[in-house]
């Protein structure tokens, strides 16, 4: 295989597979593309004897991984399958029950750098990968061919996509998601960014002692407590995790509250980088509820606490409410996009704010905030690609509650 491409900052990955019996003979088709220009760098079509539908749609993901890895090594990249199953067992939606599933998913995330997306697409939009499967079954291909290596190739590839586009016919297997039911929902896609993203990691402050109570800890108005010597370990472990992205990180920034504070330190000392401060981002105020327990605001706030748990324009307290708390950490959001536009940006911040910003850019309800489970010292990684075609906001989580030595958390790559 030739060597790696300079100058690809962004690929996509189309992967496909497919099984003629179910189990029956299988196949897969992997194409690693230019995000930017959408140019093939790469196709693999290839047999794997005896397998399922969903087996040879993870081999063909593991496929396209292998060669991102080898001709694309420092590219983000976007996987784009018509598998549901296997977009949604990726993205950590959910679970991965079945044993030969479970080999496949970790080898899957141990190629993926880290901030990989994964993207449903109609089986329409997923031909080129189809055709190479489909191909490999037939015995028309095997193996991998990169563009470069025949100088005929590139036109040869597109002519033989527009062909096949024109006149599609069944896929080497059916999707098994699909039958089961869990299905395709409305066509949606990815429109090329116009410019490199701005991409905040956002990190949650380690524990402290209120954490390891679960007492309510608010902002700069709280009792305010510092780091455990537990809290400063699980934020070196994470300030290492994220040490291979110093050269591409252009700034540290942390709510002011001591916790965060504390951790943006350790943080930034690993780096390289200087701490700067964004009051916007500090933690909700619970006003006479800090430094309380549930139980213990149950106890002798009960009509406080029933108001506060209805709705989320109640102050707890006589603290914040969520929309102020959401109206605060938004406009913090606009400064921080504004000054490091394109940038990758780490933020130490706290639960109620990561949530808002998550819920921010997924659209989704304030009310998913209670739906949400946020580790001390986790990563949550989103990106801001500026306005799409209909001036809405182009945004992406790409990885949420994220820790150091979780099981199929891959070494941290932009």
């Amino acid at each position: 295989m030739s060597g790696a491409r300079t100058g690809v900052t962004s690929v996509i990955i189309e992967a496909d597979g497919g099984s003629r019996g179910n189990p029956g003979p299988a196949s897969y088709g992997a194409v690693l593309k230019d995000a930017r220009t959408g140019a093939v760098i790469a196709e693999d079509g290839t047999t794997i004897g005896v397998a399922t539908n969903n087996v040879a749609e993870y081999s063909g993901l593991i496929a396209g991984l292998r060669l991102a890895e080898e001709l694309t090594p420092d590219a983000d990249i976007e996987v784009r399958m018509d598998s549901k199953l296997v977009v949604e067992q990726m993205s950590g939606r959910w679970k991965i029950k079945h044993p030969d599933m479970r080999p496949l998913a970790m080898e899957a995330n141990r190629l993926a750098p880290f901030g990989t997306t994964y993207t449903w697409v109609p089986r329409e939009q997923n031909k080129h990968a189809d055709r190479l499967a489909n191909e490999a079954l037939d015995g028309k291909r095997s193996g991998v061919t990169v563009v470069g290596e025949s100088d005929d190739y590139l036109v040869e590839v597109e002519e033989e996509v527009a062909r096949h586009e024109l006149g599609a016919g069944e896929g080497a297997g059916h999707d098994t998601a699909t039958e089961k039911g869990l299905g395709h929902g409305p066509d949606r896609g990815w429109s090329p960014p116009s410019g490199p993203p701005t991409t905040l990691i956002l990190v949650r402050h380690g524990v402290t002692p209120h954490t390891v109570e679960k007492r309510f800890s608010g902002g700069l108005a709280s009792a305010n407590p510092g780091l455990s010597e537990d809290g400063r370990d699980q934020v070196r472990a994470t300030a290492t995790w994220l040490a291979p992205l110093a050269p591409s990180v252009d700034a540290v920034i942390t709510s002011p509250v001591r916790r965060t504070r504390e951790s943006a330190e350790i943080v930034g000392a690993t780096l390289g980088l200087p701490v700067g401060e964004e009051p916007g981002f500090a933690e909700m105020e619970f006003g006479r509820w800090d430094g309380m327990t549930f139980a213990e605001v149950a106890e002798k706030h009960p009509d406080e606490l029933e108001a506060w748990m209805g709705s989320m324009d109640v102050a707890p307290g006589g603290g914040e409410s969520f929309r102020q708390v959401e109206e605060r950490v938004l406009t913090a959001l606009e400064r921080v996009l504004k000054e490091h536009e394109g940038k990758t940006v780490v933020v130490v911040s706290h639960v109620t704010p990561i949530k808002t910003l998550v819920a921010h850019v997924l659209r989704a309800p304030l009310e998913s905030l209670y739906r949400m489970e946020l580790t001390p010292a986790s990563v949550t990684v989103l990106s801001f690609y500026g306005d799409g075609p209909d001036g809405t906001p182009m945004t992406s989580m790409r990885l949420y509650n994220a820790r150091p030595g979780d099981e199929v958390l891959p070494p941290p790559r932009f």
